[in-house]
């Protein structure tokens, strides 16, 4: 039987990865100054040139039934079954419409991940890795929204204004951050984005100490895998993340670029650990 996986472009794969794991996708629109654009059309570093130049920040459609519809429709004529996982339904309405979607086109099998990043993209890994294993699409959808508990999600902000200005902080927050250079974990729970530790210093020394937090706090890893995933970094904030996945005893360390989408609701200079804690379940 012939799988496809799939997923919004907000699952920040790399090209290369997205070809590995036989990924499809389907990408989200982003408005910058009037003036729309499909994510993956530019670099995340060339989408914060253009708010740099611009002076505003971009925003971000949801994708709405009918492009799911069509896109399902596309994807079924070469496969036998999609399972497509979707970006956290606590954050967007395009969850909604897949869903919906689905209910349309026979074979098609909607995931809701409670997530975003390569928190989806780990779920794509193991969505693959089941449909090679021959297991039946309805059975992968069953056991990847099941896993979805047991993803460990977070990422450290630099600064807080793209949150602000997307509705997912106060104005307090952001003038306390910014003030007293303040830069705050956010971790997905039950779907929804949430600050909880923060941190004082420049980047690569509260990346250091994030990632012993995260690695005591989510502390049964599976370390078959872990994303590094970030927006913008610098060498020395990527190789504390290194350093610190490589102690944990990770066997392979994916690094990839976040996409535009995700780009869009953070900033630069974010940068997240990303894995399964289930390593001893």
């Amino acid at each position: 039987m012939k799988i496809a996986v799939s997923a919004e472009s907000t699952n920040d794969l790399s090209k290369e990865l997205i070809e590995k794991f036989d990924v499809s996708v389907i990408p989200y629109h982003i408005v910058l100054a009037g003036e729309e654009f499909t994510d993956g059309d530019f670099s995340t570093q060339e989408l914060f040139d253009k708010v740099n130049k611009a002076g505003v920040l971009p925003k971000t459609n949801a994708l709405n039934e009918f492009e799911y519809t069509e896109y399902f429709e596309n994807l079924r004529k070469k496969y036998d079954a999609v399972i497509h996982i979707c970006l956290s339904g606590a954050i967007t309405s395009s969850c909604g419409n897949a869903f919906r979607a689905a209910e349309k086109v026979p074979g098609v099998y909607v995931v809701d991940s409670r997530s975003l990043s390569t928190g989806i993209g780990l779920l794509l890994i193991y969505a693959r890795e089941l449909a090679d294993k021959g297991v039946a699409p309805e059975e992968i959808q069953k056991k990847v929204q099941a896993r979805t508990e047991k993803l460990q999600v977070s990422f450290v902000i630099e600064r807080l204004d793209y949150l602000y200005k997307g509705g997912r902080c106060n104005s307090l927050q952001l003038l306390g951050a910014n003030l007293f250079k303040i830069r705050p974990r956010i971790v997905l729970k039950d779907g929804k984005m949430g600050m909880d530790k923060k941190y004082r210093g420049n980047m690569a020394t509260v990346i250091e100490k994030y990632c012993q937090d995260v690695l005591a706090d989510f502390n049964t890893p599976d370390l078959n895998q872990v994303f590094i995933t970030y927006t913008s970094a610098t060498e020395e904030m990527v190789a504390a993340a290194k350093t610190a996945c490589e102690n944990a005893g990770f066997k392979t360390i994916y690094e990839t670029h976040a996409g535009c989408t995700i780009a869009s609701h953070c900033g630069e200079h974010t940068l997240g650990i990303l894995y399964f804690n289930d390593g001893n379940s």
